[in-house]
């Protein structure tokens, strides 16, 4: 999920909102400050009841955003860079560069946030013990309350051994210490999907029995679910059936480029009708990649412009591609490369040496395939 804001940097951890956070923030504060608090503690002014039920509303982020920082903050003490976290509706997502290398650290990274949330749990209930003791700030006292009880849900949430939540990547870890990540992976996403269409069963009949909130908050929560357990799986069936390889092993070496400053027309009859390739470099007057143009964006060209626009004009900036060495890991470029349409250049001291295409991924997983590789039921189009 994407972040739509950039609100703050903890610990060297950018943090960001989706403006899906913003409809659960109100929806959190109006309900306690027009419902449960006034239920539970009338008489109160109603400025009163909103102030509680919007602080108590930041303190619930402020929960979900230390869930995540305890995830990002284990990860990167495992060597794991961590991208950033972002809070949208259903919760928080620490985003990390790269996959746990051992099950002990898989184990250590997924459970630190269902043991954050616990311990908020015990610090909010000990704090609305202290407050109902002392006789005073009983909105406080009842917001805490209300904190206590969500973090302590929370946690038990995440624990259920449903992958992707916390509690599915320790039952993964668990498993790949006995029979390896892979499987172990297969076995924790079916627990997620069966999770996954519990909850739409019960959202469905819930919205049968009375039409409210609480359904289709099951209902999406369990979708969400059901697709993050397939992405996930996805993720790591591709990442172990490449694991080994590099840019060097799998690069199409016989990389036709193009000159910059040639005209679309002339690209079209003198290299796009000339060579079975859909994606051409574009080198400067130096030698230099200026950037790469594909099929699809030659299309895109009217007819009637073609004669005068310059490859340069239209080819995706060098900057933009993704760029690695001869040496470097093809897992973690399957990563890098979603962002670059499945394209990145090979360099070496300077020199373009290769490029990596989808359809060289897409080789290298049937060679992993026919060595036995458990590939996932759907693999991405673009490979």
């Amino acid at each position: 999920m994407d972040e739509t804001f950039r609100i703050a940097r903890i610990a060297g951890i950018p943090i960001g909102i989706n403006w899906s956070v913003l409809a659960v923030f109100w929806l959190i504060a109006w309900s306690l400050a027009g419902d449960r608090l006034p239920g539970e503690l009338p008489g109160e002014s109603e400025a009163a009841y909103w102030t509680a039920g919007t602080l108590t509303a930041a303190a619930f982020l402020g929960s979900l955003l230390a869930h995540e920082l305890a995830h990002a903050i284990v990860a990167r003490r495992r060597g794991i860079d961590v991208a950033g976290i972002t809070l949208w509706l259903f919760g928080g997502i620490a985003r990390l560069r790269g996959e746990a290398v051992r099950a002990r650290d898989e184990l250590n990274i997924a459970i630190v946030g269902p043991l954050t949330s616990l311990g908020l749990a015990a610090a909010f209930g000990l704090l609305s013990e202290v407050l109902d003791g002392a006789g005073v700030a009983a909105l406080s006292a009842a917001a805490a309350r209300w904190l206590a009880r969500m973090n302590l849900a929370l946690a038990i949430f995440n624990m259920v051994p449903a992958f992707p939540l916390d509690g599915g990547r320790v039952l993964r870890a668990i498993l790949w210490e006995r029979g390896g990540r892979a499987r172990a992976t297969g076995l924790a996403a079916r627990a997620g999907r069966a999770f996954a269409y519990l909850l739409i069963g019960f959202g469905i009949l819930r919205l049968g029995i009375r039409t409210d909130l609480g359904g289709l908050w099951l209902l999406f929560l369990g979708w969400f679910l059901l697709g993050a357990a397939r992405s996930e799986e996805s993720h790591v069936l591709l990442t172990d059936a490449l694991s080994g390889l590099t840019a060097r092993d799998v690069m199409s070496r016989d990389v036709v480029t193009a000159p910059s400053w040639l005209t679309v027309d002339s690209f079209i009859a003198d290299y796009a009708l000339q060579h079975r390739y859909a994606t051409f470099p574009v080198i400067d007057f130096d030698g230099t990649v200026a950037g790469i143009v594909t099929l699809g964006g030659i299309k895109a060209v009217p007819e009637g412009q073609r004669a005068a626009t310059r490859l340069r004009d239209i080819a995706a900036p060098f900057e933009a591609i993704t760029r690695v060495g001869p040496d470097h890991p093809l897992p973690d470029l399957l990563e890098r490369v979603e962002n670059s349409a499945g394209r990145a250049l090979v360099l070496e001291n300077g020199r373009l040496v290769g490029m990596v295409t989808p359809r060289d991924i897409g080789r290298a997983l049937d060679v992993a395939s026919l060595r036995g590789a458990r590939l996932p039921a759907r693999t991405p189009a673009r490979f």
